[in-house]
């Protein structure tokens, strides 16, 4: 396996067939993690290139990303053009170019507030799993707003995590 440090796969090959077995268990748990996924999440976006690693044979594969749901993404590869899906654990995290670091940002957009939003009108905005919810306001307090997504739960969020929904 490439990239696998030698000792590495001695001292497993010492191990008992239920060790590999718990290290397994224990791998794959950490793997489901939320916290490892999350941040490679957050910084994808449909048709961004990017590397990841072949199952089958452990090397590192080049990616068009195709489309991101919760716990995977799908991948076309460079060569062959073939799409995977792939979980996010599997994807090299994006590395900052040295290029994007010598380019100043730009100014950060203003924050929406109070004033920018209604009772009546239709927002959406992610929750903890980053799943989009979109809802109706139904009170504007002081720091937040009081969501209303029709299936009978409540939020309230605060007006800078809120954006507009258009209907067409």
């Amino acid at each position: 396996m490439a990239g696998v440090d030698s000792r590495l796969l001695e001292v497993l090959g010492r191990a008992s067939s239920l060790e590999l077995l718990q290290l397994k268990g224990v791998i794959e748990r950490m793997l489901a993690d939320p916290k490892r996924s999350v941040p490679i999440r957050l910084n994808l976006h449909l048709g961004q290139a990017v590397r990841f690693m072949d199952w089958r044979d452990g090397r590192m594969c080049a990616g068009t990303v195709l489309a991101m749901k919760e716990t995977q993404a799908t991948i076309q590869e460079e060569g062959t053009r073939i799409a995977w899906s792939v979980p996010y654990t599997a994807i090299e995290p994006p590395a900052h170019t040295a290029r994007a670091a010598a380019t100043p940002e730009p100014p950060a957009a203003p924050q929406p507030g109070r004033n920018d939003f209604r009772c009546g009108e239709k927002v959406a905005f992610e929750d903890k799993y980053l799943n989009t919810v979109v809802g109706t306001i139904v009170r504007i307090n002081q720091r937040t707003a009081s969501i209303d997504p029709g299936d009978g739960t409540a939020w309230r969020v605060g007006f800078p995590l809120l954006r507009h929904v258009v209907d067409i």
